[in-house]
């Protein structure tokens, strides 16, 4: 069976047994906190736990290394409309440890897909268009100090309200142990 359809047999038992209700909370987030993290799979349940953070707990974005690649992405976008609409009242950016993106290099991914079908062709179309790609598909070296960014453009960020505290963490992914980056209550 492919996993799609795993999915979807899945789903239809636990819709059908009403496994959902024990889910069912309101869409602000109890403790008023969007958390940016990684999309490590590691992190999926030891995040929460290692916080404290209970379903309908917090908003929790996700993006590869926690990091924002643009200002006015999707990744800021979402903590901006956490903040805004779904008030949420401070920000927590948790990178961690052994993380994917320290070690991505932009050539050994744009190898990967060239080998998976993308064309020569369509890396020049991309380059020609103004893209970046080596700095786009670029990692970082410290996690710390890619918190620590991630946390200076969310606190620099002109929509951002100055009263938002912006912190920064980094988990262990094998103790789930967070390290203290950056205090937002410390301006």
């Amino acid at each position: 069976m492919k996993l799609l359809n795993e999915i979807l047999a899945h789903n239809e038992e636990f819709v059908e047994k009403k496994e959902y209700e024990q889910y069912q909370k309101g869409k602000l987030p109890n403790k008023r906190v969007v958390i940016l993290s990684c999309m490590d799979t590691r992190l999926v349940e030891l995040l929460p736990k290692a916080m404290n953070v209970g379903n309908g707990d917090a908003k929790i974005v996700k993006s590869a290394g926690a990091l924002i690649s643009h200002p006015f992405g999707s990744v800021m976008r979402s903590l901006l409309v956490a903040v805004y609409e779904l008030e949420a009242d401070e920000i927590c950016v948790v990178g961690h440890h052994d993380c994917g993106m320290s070690s991505l290099k932009a050539e050994n991914t744009l190898e990967k897909a060239k080998q998976r079908g993308i064309s020569e062709d369509t890396l020049k179309t991309i380059q020609y268009s103004g893209i970046d790609l080596d700095k786009f598909l670029q990692g970082f070296d410290n996690v710390e100090d890619s918190v620590q960014h991630s946390v200076e453009q969310i606190r620099n960020h002109p929509l951002l309200p100055a009263e938002v505290p912006v912190h920064g963490l980094v988990i262990d992914p094998d103790t789930g142990k967070l390290d203290l980056v950056v205090d937002g209550y410390e301006k």
